[in-house]
């Protein structure tokens, strides 16, 4: 329900939290043209670069799969992940920035696909921000998801976390 451009804002605003270089906050801010836009890989190189290019490339060849079951896609989304790893860890930190802001801003969608999409972040991007050390992200994400599988639980603790915290900090 927002303006479109928050969206890339936001997913560069985590990128330069986590100081990545001018290619990877170009590529957020980029990052869904390729899929969005009549605007080719080629074009995209020409007015910002090669590597601004492969890295939009990569984070839009990894929103473009489909896949028969569940299962398949699990083990295809992490082994793709890995694969873009490989190449270039950057895809895959904008990719957490990106899926982190989607979570953030899904209030709009219908309660079956919020809970799907929490459910893939959970078993594919969480732990691959665990385990590149992303803490706190890990931490965000996972809270996002709970709160969006169950929001009646995730409004029960809160209230009772609240309760118990009382006046301390």
């Amino acid at each position: 329900g927002e303006a479109y451009i928050t969206h890339p804002l936001a997913v560069a605003g985590a990128v330069v939290e986590w100081r990545m270089d001018s290619d990877a906050i170009a590529a957020a801010l980029l990052h869904d043209v390729l899929e969005d836009t009549g605007t080719t890989k080629h074009e995209l190189a020409e007015k910002f670069g090669k590597e601004v290019a492969e890295l939009v490339d990569g984070l839009s060849k990894l929103d473009k799969m489909e896949f028969a079951s569940y299962q398949e896609a699990q083990a295809e989304n992490f082994r793709k992940m890995l694969m873009a790893m490989a190449r270039d860890l950057r895809v895959v930190l904008i990719k957490l920035a990106d899926r982190q802001h989607n979570l953030q801003t899904m209030a709009s969608m219908r309660p079956d696909k919020r809970r799907r999409i929490a459910q893939e972040t959970l078993d594919i991007y969480a732990p691959i921000a665990l385990r590149l050390g992303l803490n706190k992200l890990y931490r965000e994400i996972q809270d996002l998801c709970f709160s969006l599988i169950h929001p009646n639980r995730a409004e029960v603790l809160a209230k009772a976390v609240k309760a118990a915290r009382g006046n301390r900090g």
